[in-house]
């Protein structure tokens, strides 16, 4: 398995197995993605990804409508995407990805998670060099499927790593962050099943850290986790 792969089996997020939690998550980057691309799904590829995902989540079509909605109302929340970075305690280095509507609260709270469980919040950039930013899909595989073929297939697209899971069934295709409409355009024409499309920040390399150190650390981590402000949290603690 490939070193993005590796992190996502590792990474997963608890706050995918909350629903309310997952609600709120798709329905700020829904009014974000509908601000920016306007509210059409048909000429808004991240919109319309985003709506298939809310689909296969059971998100009830009102609140995705009512999201949509909301990127064009002048006295709704304006959403803004923020990245924290920062070091947690034994020297883990955390980007933390916020969707925001007071940045002043979001990052007082960032702040003082960091600050109470031995960490520090850095300077924005500080830290994203030790991180590779890639774009990823998750999609179902069509019949007799050929890995390598459809990698050499897509690298021309932006490509550099796929994976299969054969628990679910899926493919992860993983390829440079300024390449996802590409990709994502590439895939839609030839019919394959977009189930989500995410971006992820991938470690470089990774810290090691002792079971006792990890036990610190993850208390950090659940802390950002039940914060509604925090849309993903990335780190480079070994697994």
């Amino acid at each position: 398995m490939g070193r993005a792969f590796e992190y996502r089996k590792a990474t997963k997020m608890k706050r995918w197995g909350n629903m309310a939690r997952v609600f709120t998550k798709l329905g700020k980057q829904i009014t974000i993605a509908a601000r920016e691309g306007g509210s059409d799904p048909d000429s808004n590829p991240r919109l319309r990804i985003l709506a298939q995902q809310a689909k296969k989540e059971n998100m009830p079509k009102e609140n995705v409508e009512r999201a949509i909605k909301r990127a064009t109302q002048k006295d709704a929340a304006d959403y803004r995407e923020i990245i924290y970075e920062g070091y947690g305690p034994f020297g883990v280095a955390i980007l933390v990805e916020t969707a925001t509507d007071n940045n002043m609260r979001t990052v007082a709270n960032v702040r003082s998670y960091f600050n109470k469980y031995g960490g520090s919040l850095g300077t924005s950039g500080s830290l994203q060099f030790l991180f590779d930013h890639k774009c990823v899909f998750k999609i179902t595989p069509k019949e007799n499927t050929n890995l390598e073929d459809l990698e050499l297939e897509l690298i021309d697209f932006g490509v550099d790593e796929i994976e299969l899971d054969e628990e679910e069934n899926t493919i992860f295709v993983y390829g440079e962050f300024q390449s996802n409409s590409a990709i994502q355009k590439h895939l839609e024409e030839n019919g394959y099943e977009i189930h989500s499309a995410e971006f992820e920040w991938i470690p470089n390399d990774y810290k090691e850290v002792s079971a006792e150190q990890r036990a610190s650390i993850e208390k950090l981590l659940e802390k950002f986790d039940e914060d509604e402000d925090v849309q993903n949290v990335f780190h480079n603690m070994k697994d």
